[in-house]
């Protein structure tokens, strides 16, 4: 199972960009994307069911033009969740889940913290999806959580980790919160298979960063604990170019499909777009 995570930065903006042709080359299982700032209304999703997507769900903010996610499947899942039930969290179009007999994969966007009131915001939303989650593990031991967390993790994440110290994304404060999140029992799938430096997934457009590769690695595909010893593949493609960042992913070398893991299903109403 071929799992792909991409902030697309504004998803009409992306398809203007050839988005397709690559989504077609990369062509993975599941697609995660965030900051999508569209509504499905405001373009036309049928152009990825003539992809083989044929099960595509939409979770944008409540302000237009604005944050959401989305999760586009080749196979239905048994299930989709939108959001966490968790009101102010909901509102921005943050979460958005799909589960499989064999596994549940979550699309998450993490806030930045680009002001002192956002920061806080940050922080609080840090606290509660952590106790979300734990919770959501008891029920759904095997998740993968892809999105944009907006924190490099280690110093190794980024390029200039002594200015960065002071900024949001590699506070002390955010980067003990991922760490304690991963030790609650996920796997950074990236770093699981790859120790070297250099590797990034979010550049400023400001200075010329992506063409001198001074990046930051905020993106992750996070894996839990039951699912580690399934991890194939973790990858960055850096050479996607319609965002600011870039796609990651793992590949999981399970039957994700025919391997029932939950002992009960719980049927939902489902927004398919």
């Amino acid at each position: 199972m071929k799992i792909i995570s991409y902030n697309v930065n504004g998803i009409r903006a992306a398809l203007r960009k050839d988005f397709l042709a690559w989504l077609q080359a990369a062509s993975p299982d599941v697609l995660c994307l965030q900051e999508i700032k569209a509504t499905p209304y405001q373009f036309d999703p049928n152009v990825f069911k003539e992809l083989g997507y044929h099960h595509n769900y939409w979770y944008p903010a409540q302000k237009k033009g604005y944050s959401g996610v989305a999760v586009l499947c080749k196979q239905e899942p048994n299930k989709v969740v939108y959001g966490t039930g968790i009101d102010y969290m909901d509102a921005e179009g943050r979460n958005l889940r799909v589960d499989f007999d064999g596994v549940s994969v979550m699309s998450l966007y993490l806030p930045s913290g680009t002001n002192p009131e956002r920061l806080a915001f940050k922080f609080t939303y840090m606290d509660e999806f952590q106790t979300y989650i734990s919770e959501l593990k008891s029920e759904y031991p095997n998740l993968v959580i892809c999105g944009d967390y907006n924190i490099c993790h280690e110093a190794i994440d980024i390029h200039d980790p002594v200015r960065n110290a002071k900024v949001s994304g590699f506070l002390p404060e955010e980067r003990t919160w991922l760490d304690g999140f991963i030790k609650q029992g996920f796997t950074d799938s990236f770093r699981h298979l790859n120790e070297d430096p250099h590797h990034y997934s979010w550049w400023s457009y400001r200075a010329n960063a992506r063409a001198n590769n001074k990046g930051w690695r905020i993106d992750y595909a996070m894996v839990s604990e039951p699912l580690t010893k399934h991890i194939e593949r973790a990858f960055i493609l850096p050479q996607a170019v319609h965002s600011d960042h870039c796609p990651v992913g793992v590949t999981l070398n399970m039957d994700i499909w025919n391997t029932p893991l939950y002992l009960t299903r719980t049927s939902v109403w489902v927004k398919s777009v």
